[in-house]
């Protein structure tokens, strides 16, 4: 009888979690905002997986008799640079790096800060001990960190990435802290507590999964960020090294010569603000779909 009642109890939570997993799957796909948010980055991340193909003459390659050519359909699709390269060919394969350093940063700050706020919530001496470094880095302005960070650092895609994480950290960290301490406080927790369960399995066994979508949530607009703040790094020149092709560095690039070739200016930044207004509007779908009082 008792291995019989384990068996229907299974059987019993994954039904509860299959029928949980396909309410989920419908409120995204009749969330408007979801799906736009996705139809916009997956057409960004399409063109940067088959940049190869669109764009077989490569990033790098150049012709310096056709430096500086408009915009064609016969010719160069999004025009050359000030080196004879080809602006769409840069364009893509930017995109391929630029999408991996946010998604990179934006992994891994909510892996950390979800840890920090997860334990900074839990133990009270830890507490004042995370949120005050969280809070004096939040103090710095963003890309002046980075900036400052990057300037100590070799100027590597890995620096980059590094750099971008320690800034956007604190800021999961925050949500995650103000996550947990609500469901800390929950009766279960305590009940546990009072049964003798570990702190371990407390905190990631049921603690963490309850705290998890306002952090998926800030993790999306974090990738976000990190695309603007690469962008403004590799404008300024402490960013992506030359001559790897991102979006800033071709922003940079194309100050110079702005009033000969305008579109080294608009494609890349055009690029730039789908991609990030396509993360944003899918973070705020996301969010109406992960919230339990919405139907």
């Amino acid at each position: 009888m008792e291995k019989q009642s384990r068996q229907d109890r299974r059987a019993l939570e994954k039904r509860l979690r299959r029928e949980q997993r396909a309410r989920m799957t419908r409120k995204f796909l009749h969330n408007k905002l979801a799906m736009l948010g996705s139809l916009m980055i997956l057409t960004v991340v399409l063109l940067a997986l088959l940049a190869p193909v669109l764009a077989p003459q490569g990033p790098l390659e150049n012709s310096v008799y056709d430096r500086l050519t408009p915009p064609s359909l016969d010719g160069y699709l999004f025009g050359s640079d000030n080196l004879g390269r080809s602006v769409f060919a840069r364009v893509l394969y930017g995109a391929r790096l630029s999408l991996t350093i946010g998604a990179s940063v934006g992994l891994l700050s909510m892996v950390l800060g979800m840890v920090l706020g997860l334990y900074a919530s839990y133990y009270r001496f830890l507490d004042n001990l995370i949120m005050r470094v969280c809070d004096g880095l939040s103090a710095i302005p963003s890309t002046l960190l980075a900036i400052a960070l990057m300037a100590s650092l070799d100027r590597n895609i890995l620096n980059l990435i590094i750099s971008l994480t320690v800034v956007s950290v604190p800021r999961v960290a925050r949500v995650a802290r103000s996550a947990a301490v609500v469901v800390r406080e929950q009766t279960y927790i305590e009940a546990m507590r009072s049964a003798g369960a570990s702190s371990t399995r407390i905190i990631w066994g049921h603690i963490a999964p309850n705290i998890l979508s306002p952090v998926l949530v800030q993790s999306s607009y974090i990738f976000a960020n990190a695309i603007i703040t690469e962008a403004a790094l590799s404008f300024l020149g402490v960013g992506v090294p030359l001559p790897e092709p991102s979006w800033g560095n071709i922003l940079y690039e194309g100050k110079a010569v702005i009033h000969k070739a305008w579109w080294m200016i608009v494609y890349p930044g055009l690029f730039t603000a789908v991609t990030v207004l396509g993360l944003n509007i899918f973070g705020d779908g996301l969010r109406d779909v992960l919230d339990p009082h919405t139907n």
